[in-house]
């Protein structure tokens, strides 16, 4: 009796499963992914793979309008190629979306057929948990492809949220280093916009450290528990980027500077593990002409990446690896500060400069494939 095997490629034949390629400048792929029976619709963008396969988590979000959801994912997995460049793993850049309420509408079923479709482009893209995917998804998804970092079993690295947490910590310090000339937080104000599972573990760390903590979420009961918890002041959503503060730290969605925020900001900094927070690269150089140093996205919220790219090195997982890297952060950003104030630029200007010129000459450009240890659930 002949026993069929049970592997992701097995279990990917989805006949009502769509992929239609959708034609953007600048971007190696992208593609619009649709089946009618399960309810999925999601868009994978790869941006770029010169330095490796693309690397980019998968957001589930309720967007309003395809449209919508095309112009995040595209920002997202632009993103990613700098994040990684700079970042020296060896990945390209790449970002998914799943158009839908996380709460009401991702099933099991819809979850798989994403993974079929991952599936589908053979290691071109390797996907991982953001906002709205959780673990478990992770393990759902992982039944139907091969090509998924993050997941929680034993040879994998589990949830990126304590590296991406720890990385911006050192960031913040890299600010006051060069604001205060001390790298201590210590009786500093700092604003931080947003409280889920990064937030959570920074809020921890900021504590600690002895900062003035102010706290806002569009999930009050959550900031009334951190503000417990820590003796933090809770403000509303709508004002938490007028707060005066010395660092204010975005960490929810993007796009917080822009026409409308900036002259409203009362901080000496704005760093936070926020993807794209500047909603246009211009925004940036409006920061530097208020006086207001930023800590590129790219650079600051890198540890997750750390993290679960150490998953498919050759010699398997372990942590030490992303928390040595993303302990030095605070270095690279050291160094952007200081490569921006010579250059006469944005600190934004600078960093994509850096890592134009690490695609541009190879630096960093993956040599060994990589190891997918994990195996199915």
């Amino acid at each position: 009796m002949t026993q069929l095997l049970d592997t992701p490629q097995s279990r990917t034949k989805s006949p009502t499963l769509q992929m239609e390629k959708i034609p953007v400048k600048g971007y190696e792929q992208v593609f619009r992914v649709t089946d009618k029976k399960t309810g999925l619709q999601a868009i994978i963008a790869i941006h770029d793979t010169t330095l490796g396969p693309a690397l980019g988590g998968t957001r589930v979000y309720p967007y309003t309008s395809f449209n919508e959801a095309l112009e995040d994912v595209l920002r997202l997995s632009r993103g990613m190629t700098y994040k990684a460049a700079l970042a020296e793993v060896g990945f390209g850049g790449g970002k998914s979306v799943i158009i839908a309420d996380p709460k009401k509408e991702k099933t099991p079923a819809l979850l798989m057929s994403f993974g079929a479709a991952v599936e589908k482009l053979t290691g071109t893209y390797i996907c991982a948990e953001d906002a709205g995917f959780t673990l478990e998804d992770a393990r759902i998804v992982r039944r139907a492809t091969q090509y998924i970092v993050g997941l929680p079993q034993e040879k994998s690295s589990g949830d990126p949220s304590a590296f991406t947490a720890w990385g911006t910590f050192r960031g913040l310090q890299s600010i006051a280093k060069k604001l205060f000339g001390s790298d201590s937080l210590e009786g500093r104000t700092l604003a931080v916009q947003g409280l889920g599972s990064v937030g959570a573990y920074l809020l921890d760390h900021l504590f600690w450290a002895g900062a003035e903590l102010v706290i806002s979420d569009v999930d009050t009961a959550k900031a009334e528990k951190f503000s417990a918890k820590y003796r933090a002041k809770v403000v509303a959503p709508d004002q938490i980027l007028k707060t005066e503060c010395d660092i204010l730290i975005p960490c929810a969605m993007g796009g917080i500077v822009n026409d409308q925020t900036l002259p409203q900001f009362r901080c000496r900094a704005i760093a936070g593990c926020a993807n794209n927070q500047l909603l246009r690269d211009s925004h940036a150089t409006a920061l530097r002409g208020k006086g207001i140093l930023y800590a590129p996205d790219f650079i600051i919220n890198a540890g997750g990446l750390l993290n679960v790219a150490a998953e498919l090195e050759e010699q398997g997982y372990h942590p030490a690896l992303p928390r040595y890297k993303s302990h030095h952060l605070y270095d690279t950003l050291l160094a952007i500060y200081e490569i921006a104030e010579k250059n006469g630029e944005s600190t934004h200007a600078a960093a994509l400069a850096l890592a134009e010129y690490r695609l541009k000459y190879l630096i960093g450009k993956r040599v060994i494939p990589p190891v997918f240890h994990h195996s199915p659930d």
